[in-house]
């Protein structure tokens, strides 16, 4: 079975505070004879509006650009692990789970159940420097989590980030994982092919 674990983009999804907001427009036209409709939608987004990959780029200055990221850390088995009940994930939640051959990470938290509050929720759970550290030594090479930042909000040094982004490991933020359970996945997350981009909206398909 395929999962879509994407959030729907809309004019009304959350956002990041201080990003723009989503605006897509419906700008139909008649055809030349205006014998029929021809529809066609303005679309005017944030590289990191929704589900997206964050590129080392957006954090390290001379690091990966989106479209230098290799297709084939972004295609592969991906585990997913439930984390319930923490305000944040660090090496105590992280070290009693099973982390022979993982490559790719996802976590379920409590934050998507938020997805449908109708605001940004900023309590949203995180993953810790020394969470990230610790998936950076045990080889990782991706993982996501379920709101628009793997950083804790209002962080100021963006450690979390800057531990992962500098080793190459891709972060996907905004996933949605309402409808799955912790399982075992092929996974697909493929970005917008954009070039010299910090990050960029993603669509993301587990399959089991």
């Amino acid at each position: 079975m395929i999962h879509d674990v994407s959030v729907q983009l809309s004019n009304h999804v959350p956002v990041w505070p201080s990003g723009p907001p989503i605006r897509l427009q419906s700008a139909p036209h008649l055809s030349r004879d205006k014998s029929y409709t021809i529809h066609e939608t303005l679309i005017q987004i944030s590289s990191h509006m929704g589900t997206h990959i964050d590129a080392p780029y957006h954090f390290v200055e001379n690091g990966k650009r989106l479209h230098e990221i290799p297709l084939e850390r972004l295609v592969g088995k991906a585990t997913l692990f439930e984390i319930p009940g923490v305000r944040s994930i660090g090496e105590r939640e992280l070290t009693p789970l099973k982390w022979e051959g993982i490559e790719r990470v996802l976590f379920k938290t409590e934050n998507s159940k938020h997805w449908q509050d109708g605001s940004f929720y900023q309590n949203f759970v995180y993953l810790e420097p020394e969470g990230a550290r610790f998936l950076v030594d045990r080889g990782v090479q991706l993982v996501g989590i379920d709101y628009l930042s793997i950083e804790k909000f209002k962080a100021e040094k963006h450690l979390t980030h800057f531990t992962l982004l500098k080793k190459d490991v891709v972060v996907i933020e905004g996933l949605d994982m309402s409808r799955v359970g912790p399982v075992e996945y092929s996974t697909l997350a493929l970005p917008l092919s954009l070039l010299d981009t910090d990050a960029g909206p993603t669509r993301v398909h587990p399959r089991n």
